[in-house]
Parts: structure tokens; sequence; C-alpha cells
């Protein structure tokens, strides 16, 4: 597996065991990639807070750093703060099926909370990889996904619904990194799970070095120039925590995934759909009595885990390009994947590399 510290790329704080949301104790991930033909280069990614077979209700949260995206869901767990059940993240045109089909999955398995559901379904768009309008994501890809997810080290880059994405203009796609907190800091985990699909090429920064104004071949839309054109694109980002957190605190977490963005580079076009959610997998306390009790942590404790949630972003962003492969699609575009070697020679510039 390519990531980022495989080549030897420093970045702040100390990760769980995979480096991958899936740190976050009973946290699952899984994926349906669709490549067929010379069009279909997409896909669906499915994340179970508690895995497939726990449904309780967790804290969460989100936030929209640019809104130009959607997210099924959103209106509801902004106004009750609870996500009950699978989040799914696809391509733009393939929302509706992907949000059909896990109310489908959740029905066969008794795993509706309410009456009805209302499933957290996002999207960036791959339509320069990938023809949406082919609409190839099928209700078997989702559950595909559904059933496939699991715990530890997850693939990257090209699966999922990141699998026809592109982020600076270099191949981007699906990527995870997590942080893991110190006792005496609490000793929580924080993972961030991406769909990189924005930025331009100039903009690249990687652990603080600013790698795009040196790989300037191969940038379709800018040719490595800085135009001061539009930053389209989108950004995914889901993060998840076993730390006890109120739906209030979780939308700080989710906040702090835009500087996560910028530490790549970005920071956010006006056609970039750049939305971002946030989850505790610790109890809910939900029970049959009128009221519940729950623990949660004191504001003035949060830092190190808004930190955290920067940082894990960062990373992830970083992973999804690492990991991603050269890509040939929708009427012949192609697609280079971030060059390893020149990357290397350009961090050690900068004293990046252990």
């Amino acid at each position: 597996m390519n990531r980022a510290r495989d080549l030897g790329i420093q970045f702040e704080g100390a990760t769980g065991e995979c480096n991958a949301i899936t740190d976050v104790s009973g946290l699952t991930v899984g994926y349906a990639t669709v490549i067929e033909g010379e069009s279909a280069r997409t896909g669906v990614t499915i994340i179970h807070p508690r895995g497939q077979d726990d449904h309780e209700p967790v804290f969460g949260a989100w936030f929209p750093f640019n809104g130009n995206g959607e997210m099924t869901g959103s209106a509801w767990l902004e106004e009750g703060g609870m996500l009950e059940g699978p989040i799914g993240i696809t391509n733009t045109h393939s929302v509706g099926i992907v949000r059909d089909t896990i109310i489908q999955w959740q029905v066969e398995h008794d795993a509706v909370f309410q009456k009805w559901s209302c499933p957290l379904v996002t999207e960036t768009a791959d339509g320069w990889l990938n023809d949406m309008n082919g609409f190839f994501i099928k209700p078997e890809h989702v559950l595909q996904a559904l059933n496939s997810a699991e715990s530890g080290a997850i693939a990257e880059g090209n699966v999922g619904g990141g699998t026809g994405m592109i982020c600076y203009e270099f191949k981007g796609g699906t990527g995870t990194s997590s942080r893991k907190l110190p006792i005496k800091l609490g000793g929580w985990t924080v993972g961030a799970l991406v769909q990189s699909n924005f930025g331009r090429r100039y903009q690249l920064t990687v652990a603080g070095a600013p790698v795009g104004k040196y790989l300037r071949d191969d940038a379709p839309f800018t040719n490595g120039e800085n135009p001061f054109a539009q930053d389209d694109g989108s950004l995914i980002v889901v993060i998840a925590t076993d730390a006890p957190l109120l739906p209030h605190q979780l939308k700080r977490l989710a906040k702090r995934a835009s500087l996560g963005m910028a530490r790549t580079g970005s920071l956010g076009g006006n056609g970039s759909g750049d939305i971002f959610l946030a989850f505790s997998s610790a109890p809910s306390g939900l029970s049959d009595e009128m009221t519940s009790t729950v623990n949660y942590i004191r504001n003035d404790n949060l830092d190190p885990l808004l930190f955290a949630s920067a940082y894990a972003t960062e990373e992830a962003i970083i992973n999804s390009m690492i990991a991603a492969q050269d890509m040939t699609g929708h009427n012949g575009v192609s697609i280079k994947a971030l060059p390893h070697d020149k990357l290397c020679e350009i961090m050690k510039l900068y004293n990046r590399m252990q």
C-alpha cells in the first residue's frame, strides 16, 4: 500500500494502529468500485458508524464549508443531532439510488431506528473521467458496499466513490488517516475519510512544502499556471471519533476539516462542494425513559480533538493522491497520478522527509 508515511513524509501527530478512520473501534468501511468499458469510472463508499450489526444512532453534525453539493439527510441531522444509519458517498448523479438502497438495506436488516429513515448520502462530481449520465451505479453496487464493509486497514485511491475523482489536477479519490491522543489528553481516536475532487495544481501543498509549483506537467485544467481561475471540484470529509461529544461539539470538529483542506493548499472555490461530517461512536445514552444521561468532554478540553480533525483530514487528502493510479476514462480523458519520485525530491528540499 502506497501512503504518505510509507514514502517518509512527515505529518503532525501520532496515528492509530492502521492510520485510518477504522481505528475508531467498531467502525467499518465498504466499497463498490465500478470500472467498465471506456466511460464507467465510479463507485460507492459506505461507512457504518458502529459496524453492520449495531444500529444504535450516534451523535453527529455537519458543516457545509462551501455548499455547491449535496448531503441528503443533513436537515434532520442539524435538527435532531443524531445520525441514524450508514453513510454513503458516491458521484453527484447517483445520490438518489444510494439513498434508496440504504433504506432498503435498513428495512431488510431491521435497522430502521424510527418508522422512517433519512440516510446521509453525499457526493462529488466525477464527470471528467466518468460519464455521470450513464447512471452506472445500481442497487447491487450499493448492497455490495454495505455488506462488504470491514474494519482494519482499508483501500485508498481509485476505490469506491473516489474511483473517478481528480485532486489538484492529479488523480484523487478515497483517502484516510487517524490521530491517537496520548492518555493524558484522553486517549481518544479521531479518524478521517475523504473523497477528494478539488484544487488546482499551483495550490498543492504537502506537509508545508509548495509542491504544486514544481510539478506543473500534465495539469489538464491550468497547465500548471496560476490563472486565478475558479477552484472547481468538491471535497467530502467524514470525521469519526470515540470521544464522547455532543452535536454542537461535533460541528466544531467538522469545521476543522476545512483547516485540513487549507493545509493542502485549497481555500475552497465558489464551484466547490466542500461538505464535512463528524460523529461520535461513544454511547448516546438512548433509553426508553423520558430522560437520558450522557457523558461529554468539557469545551476546555476540546483543543486536542479539534487539532486532530485538521491533521487527520490533511493527511487523508494526501494519502488519497499518493494511493491513486493513472486513469483514462470518459471521452478519452486521462489523468496522471502524483509522481512519488518527484514528490520525494521536492520534500527533501524542504526537509520534510524522515
